[in-house]
């Protein structure tokens, strides 16, 4: 199963952090269309925050781990693509179930 960890600031909702981590186990790899999704969704943010926006942030990439940081609060713009990441992945979750996505978040 793949974890999704959002952390967000107690008082102002803004993201501090999110984890990806695990595989989905849905298909053989290679042939794993939720992990290729998750994958998509959350490397295209981590790209799209270091092309698009100012925002500082901080990650780490390895086979089946991701992790994004935010030392300062997020820029409007950044957290529109947070929140569009969230979107989609709150999508995978519905239509395939949460034996393979689950999603967290949790307060800092």
């Amino acid at each position: 199963m793949i974890t999704v960890t959002l952390y967000k600031h107690k008082n102002s909702n803004q993201f501090a952090k999110f984890s990806v981590e695990g595989h989905a186990g849905y298909a053989e790899d290679g042939f794993d269309i939720i992990c290729a999704a998750v994958s998509v969704l959350t490397v295209n943010t981590v790209n799209s925050l270091e092309a698009f926006t100012e925002d500082a942030f901080s990650g780490e990439e390895k086979n089946g781990f991701l992790t994004c940081s935010f030392p300062e609060p997020l820029s409007e713009r950044a957290s529109l693509l947070i929140d569009s990441m969230v979107l989609g992945l709150t999508d995978i979750q519905n239509n395939y179930g949460k034996q393979y996505i689950r999603i967290i978040f949790k307060e800092v």
